[in-house]
């Protein structure tokens, strides 16, 4: 399985940097949204919507929502990007939210109308600030792309080294009920990781950053990785609630879309809220 799920990273991981760096903002939320579409239609099944046209109007209604947002964005002098600030910070909100939900695990597990209620609520709420905050961070100036690049980067960093920290040095349970394979010897591996990203990576974004802006990435970066922690724990909640191993079976030793970017749509709020905050 390490193998698998090593090789098909070195395959997405080059393709994820090149649009990430190459492609134009409207280009780069254009391909993240049909990503978090995916991982939305893996939502709604987890959260028991089963008919597949039901599913459907889900989806049309959130991909309706993101064009929504972009078509109240424009103005006369080419677009805001208050309405995408606003769906961040409505995000970071809703991920503080769900960390509380983390602590009471037999909330909305039962199979009746209001446990999806909560559950679809929770999947607009996780994707769309998710890729308002993708779309915000690439278009910021100056490097957008870098930045965006930068945060991916602190989370992926974060996932490999709390998956090998936790494999060689795991003993300690994190929730055992929600995850019984992640250890908080996993996540303090994760952290060093990321951080360790986050500080080399951030001078080369821009080389004239200062040590308080240095300083500053790292609070947020540190934040960054804790709410991955809480995006991915969120999804195991919900894939126990219904018995599921994996959210899907479209990337080869990875799972789902979603298994995928649970971590990105808690921690992207996060990091675009705190480069607005801290102005780096």
């Amino acid at each position: 399985m390490t193998k698998t799920r090593l090789l098909a990273a070195l395959v997405m991981a080059p393709l994820a940097i090149a649009a990430v760096l190459l492609l134009p903002t409207p280009w780069m939320a254009a391909l993240s949204a049909a990503m978090f579409l995916i991982g939305l239609w893996e939502w709604l099944k987890l959260a028991e919507i089963e008919d597949t046209l039901s599913r459907s109007v889900l989806l049309v209604v959130n991909l309706l929502l993101m064009v929504a947002l972009v078509w109240a964005s424009r103005s006369a002098s080419g677009g805001s990007l208050v309405l995408l600030q606003i769906m961040v910070m409505i995000g970071v909100g809703w991920w503080c939210l769900a960390a509380l939900w983390l602590r009471h695990y037999d909330f909305a597990s039962d199979h009746d109308t209001h446990a999806r209620v909560f559950k679809l609520a929770a999947a607009t709420l996780s994707v769309i600030p998710a890729w308002c905050a993708l779309a915000l961070i690439h278009a910021s100036q100056p490097h957008g792309n870098r930045w965006l690049l930068v945060a991916l980067m602190i989370i992926w960093a974060a996932d490999s080294g709390a998956y090998f920290a936790g494999r060689k040095f795991g003993r300690t349970k994190l929730s055992p009920r929600i995850s019984p394979n992640k250890t908080v010897e996993g996540m303090v591996g994760g952290m060093i990781a990321g951080m360790l990203v986050a500080l080399v990576a951030a001078p080369l974004v821009n080389d004239a950053i200062t040590m308080k802006q240095l300083v500053y990435v790292a609070i947020v970066a540190i934040w960054t990785i804790l709410f991955s922690v809480v995006g991915d724990l969120f999804e195991s909640l919900l894939k126990r609630h219904v018995g599921a191993k994996d959210s899907g079976n479209l990337i080869p030793g990875h799972g789902g879309v979603l298994d995928r970017i649970d971590s990105v749509l808690a921690a992207l709020p996060v990091f675009a809220l705190g480069k607005l905050l801290f102005g780096f």
